[in-house]
């Protein structure tokens, strides 16, 4: 079926059917849903409506029945036009549809088949309640999760039942012998004969199905305005899944959106924390185009980013040409050190790569360099209106330092002892003389990695 967004059906102004903030995650969820709700309605449509053709066959074996068929066969072509152009939030040609869609069903009910040669009262087509296959109609437009679509089905099919039963009254043909006959088999009884009178219209009988129609649709709408919450709903928690996997790793995130404990309470614990910054690059971008500077970052950083995430680490900022990321944040594990400079390794390889592509194309290397230290971290949201998730204490400030500290030892990283203590080992790295670090009383053992 179709989703109609007007905010008053009967002014004919469409609006967007999502009364939620529209974002991509929101407009990416309401789509999705759209499209998988229109295959199924297409779907539903065509079973139901081959269902009926198959019963109109067995009623009625005659080849005046294919008038019927004809109607049936148009009923699905709009359904698959419907499909085509089905799309969330405003649409005219999806309006329009819906209103052919129920117009078509209402003269395939009321209009006299005009193969057939037996002439009968209009009115009689009422005497097999034929009013129930706008339910059909009704229960795919459920598919659309639009409430508005359910609203405007109800009404409008109200309003064109209604005009067709006036047409029917004001234009169809009566026999005068089938009145006089229905009084005559109950004389003492002349409501029933009313009753039983195929030429009448009978608009309490008319008023009461578009009545419990209406109610049907209202009842209707109020359960897909409800699922459309839950999508939106949906989406949001997309949205900050999504932000999640910015920062952590994909098993972090899983962690986190399993846990009831908020991300922001402040706590300390021992995490491994690691600086990363390219030598000279202020110097690089000065004169280049800013299309190749920008390159040249995201290049950087998308590898050192999936190896902070490959090692289970969270990113924890961006620094210009550098990062900062973090081992045993939010949560810590008893391979945080371990993972840390393991990363560390695998970072340093990921830029030897980098570089020997650039030198095949002509660029200069970047001269990436890595500071780590591991101990006592403070975790928590900073900020009064915009919360950020942050990390401090002296171990955040001591990484930064060592690695500002490679220029100097002329090395590519250095991890601070208290890391290869708690990681067991340091392949790779030899131990370096102690290094005074400005914060820290004593000097600091450092191991490096030329």
């Amino acid at each position: 079926m179709v989703d109609i967004s007007t905010s008053v059906l009967s002014s004919g102004r469409a609006q967007t059917d999502a009364e939620a903030p529209q974002n991509k995650y929101v407009q990416e969820a309401l789509a999705r849903h759209k499209r998988e709700g229109m295959d199924l309605a297409v779907k539903a449509r065509v079973g139901a409506l081959s269902a009926t053709a198959l019963f109109l066959i067995y009623l009625n074996p005659n080849w005046d029945v294919s008038w019927y068929l004809f109607l049936l066969f148009c009923l699905v072509l709009v359904g698959l036009l419907q499909r085509r152009v089905g799309q969330v939030g405003q649409s005219r040609a999806e309006l329009g549809l819906l209103f052919a869609d129920l117009l078509l069903m209402t003269v395939a009910l009321l209009v006299p088949n005009p193969l057939q040669n037996n002439l009968v009262p209009t009115a009689l087509i009422y005497q097999f309640d034929v009013f129930q296959y706008f339910y059909v109609i009704l229960a795919a437009g459920v598919l659309s999760y639009s409430w508005r679509t359910i609203v405007a089905i109800g009404n409008w099919t109200s309003a064109l039942w209604l005009l067709g039963a006036t047409c029917v009254w004001w234009f169809g043909w009566q026999d005068p012998r089938v009145t006089a006959g229905a009084e005559m088999m109950f004389p003492d009884i002349p409501d029933l004969g009313v009753q039983m009178n195929p030429n009448l219209v009978h608009w309490d009988l008319r008023i009461q199905e578009v009545f419990v129609f209406v109610i049907v649709a209202v009842i209707l709408a109020m359960t897909v305005r409800r699922y459309q919450a839950l999508i939106l709903d949906s989406a949001e928690m997309a949205r900050e899944r999504t932000n999640l996997a910015r920062y952590f790793s994909p098993t972090m995130v899983e962690e986190l959106s399993t846990k009831d404990e908020p991300l922001g309470q402040i706590r300390s614990h021992d995490a491994a924390v690691l600086f990363v910054d390219i030598v000279g690059f202020t110097t690089y971008a000065d004169g280049r185009p800013p299309q190749e500077v920008i390159e040249t970052l995201r290049a950087f950083h998308a590898r050192m980013e999936s190896e902070v995430f490959a090692h289970g680490g969270t990113l924890d900022k961006y620094l210009g040409d550098g990062l900062m990321a973090t081992f045993g944040t939010p949560l810590p594990l008893q391979d945080d050190a371990a993972r840390a400079l393991s990363c560390v390794t695998a970072m340093v390889d990921r830029m030897a790569a980098l570089n020997m592509d650039r030198k095949a194309d002509g660029l200069p290397a970047i001269d990436a360099r890595f500071g780590l230290h591991f101990g006592t971290v403070v975790l928590g949201d900073i900020g009064a209106n915009r919360l950020e998730f942050a990390v401090l204490g002296d171990t955040v400030n001591v990484a930064s330092r060592l690695e500002a500290m490679t220029r100097a030892l002329d090395v590519q990283a250095i991890v601070s002892d208290a890391v290869v203590a708690a990681a067991g080992a340091a392949s790779g790295f030899r131990r370096a003389p102690d290094q005074q670090v400005r914060g820290v009383a004593e000097p600091l053992p450092v191991w490096v990695l030329d």
